[in-house]
């Protein structure tokens, strides 16, 4: 359904790092930066991108958005956050857990990157 995902960042290298040690934590290479300055992530079939707003304004998350990941296992969730609070991240919502709703038992792990965007690591469960 999705053929990108891009986020805005004011610090290029605080969100370089960030994502580098989040993506690094599910096998991911570290970003590389294009000729428009933005830093590119491929992975498994995914493009993500983070990028300074191209109108010269400051970013800003999205109030209300998250961006989810899929996670292999609880495990995995649990390094990725770890990797990202480590490398500037802050952790949001409740501490990573099973919560069970609509969607049946999941393992969600929540992150604020450096520009503030919400991440979420989801692994479900059976």
């Amino acid at each position: 359904m999705f053929s990108h995902i891009m986020v805005g960042a004011n610090d290029m290298e605080a969100s370089r790092s960030f994502y580098d040690a989040t993506f690094g934590a599910l096998g991911a290479k570290p970003g590389f930066y294009d000729e428009m300055g933005r830093v590119i992530y491929m992975h498994d079939n995914a493009l993500f991108l983070v990028t300074k707003p191209i109108d010269g304004a400051s970013a800003c998350h999205a109030n209300g958005g998250t961006i989810g990941f899929t996670m292999a296992s609880p495990e995995q969730a649990d390094a990725w956050h770890a990797a990202g609070v480590a490398a500037g991240g802050a952790t949001c919502e409740d501490p990573p857990g099973v919560r069970e709703g609509g969607f049946g038992k999941l393992y969600l792990a929540y992150l604020r990157d450096p520009a503030g965007n919400k991440l979420c690591g989801l692994h479900r469960i059976g």
